[in-house]
């Protein structure tokens, strides 16, 4: 098949070029657009018209959420909701058969009371999953003219304005699946987990460990077979969660972080009581340590991944949890 892949110069682009390229004639769409082995070519955003015939779309990209909080909120929907708009509608247009966008399950909740699922009613907190959430309601033709407006209003340095797509002739037998993924790790990655490591690395202890949390992630090849198996299968259209089959705790991740350094870890377990209390006079002071970073680090964040497995006729991901941290943790040395 012929696959174009947006984004395709991130973390996540090159590894799906990698574990595509062998069966797949591979494209590229971009912000830049250097020589990629395994990328026929990269065509720039202005260059759609360009595009030769394709099979599928997988549209990777988006402004990550940023943790510092230091983005302004309109470059999460300039980026995440305009472009979604921009190549959904192309797609529309074309002869491909399958989309498939990269939303986010910060889309869906930022915090998870017991197992997230599909059938949640979204309640995304701040702009980045605010335009993944606006992303997807354009996906599904679910907009109100509340959410046009508010969009409209957000791009009022833009003069272009995104409509709804004319369906061509070939819009029924079109695919489209908007994916939910936990946070994403392998070799290459760059986020959270990266800070993490260092930590450990540095000698620091964490101090936390009194508090026992569940926390789903979503390893890179894990993510490239449920890719593969979409592009591949014949796979109803819908939303679909991402992730490892096991959850792992902040205790084990600093485990497995200690063994791949070949060191012991140093996992303090102070009373539980003592750290709240410090965590609220950190908020009143300003400090490092406060009420809302300590919910950030210590609380439970579950994702189911039934729906996906179902769909693609499997009962296990093929990549177990601590596998897929191991192989990323081994990168980073």
């Amino acid at each position: 098949m012929n696959i174009l892949i947006t984004g395709i110069h991130g973390f996540v682009g090159t590894n799906l070029v990698h574990a595509l390229k062998a069966k797949h004639t591979i494209y590229g769409l971009d912000i830049v657009t250097p020589i990629k082995d395994g990328v026929v070519k990269t065509y720039g955003w202005s260059e759609l018209d360009a595009l030769p015939p394709i099979d599928a779309v997988i549209h990777l990209a988006g402004k990550a959420h940023d943790t510092k909080n230091q983005t302004v909120a309109q470059t999460y929907f300039d980026i995440n909701t305009g472009l979604t708009q921009k190549i959904y509608d192309w797609f529309r247009a074309s002869s491909a058969s399958k989309f498939i966008f990269f939303s986010s399950v910060k889309a869906a909740a930022d915090k998870v009371e017991g197992i997230l699922t599909e059938d949640v009613v979204p309640t995304p907190l701040g702009p980045y999953g605010e335009s993944k959430i606006a992303a997807e309601k354009y996906i599904m033709g679910q907009q109100t003219t509340d959410d046009r407006q508010q969009f409209s209003e957000r791009q009022n340095s833009n003069s272009q304005t995104f409509k709804p797509a004319t369906l061509n002739t070939k819009a029924e037998t079109q695919n489209v699946f908007i994916l939910r993924p936990c946070m994403i790790h392998g070799p290459g990655n760059k986020g959270n987990l990266n800070l993490l490591y260092n930590v450990v690395k540095r000698g620091i202890p964490y101090p936390l460990g009194a508090f026992e949390n569940r926390r789903s992630y979503c390893s890179i090849d894990n993510l490239s077979f449920v890719i593969n198996g979409l592009i591949e299968n014949q796979v109803a259209s819908g939303i679909y969660n991402v992730c490892d089959d096991e959850t792992v705790s902040t205790n084990e991740l600093i485990e497995l972080i200690s063994i791949s350094l070949g060191r012991k870890s140093r996992i303090w377990r102070f009373n539980k009581k003592a750290i709240e209390f410090a965590a609220k006079a950190g908020s009143v002071l300003h400090l490092p340590l406060n009420t809302e970073r300590l919910q950030k680090l210590t609380e439970n964040y579950v994702v189911s991944n039934a729906k996906i497995k179902k769909a693609l006729g499997i009962t296990q991901m093929p990549v177990q949890a601590s596998k897929g941290l191991q192989r990323t943790l081994k990168s980073f040395e």
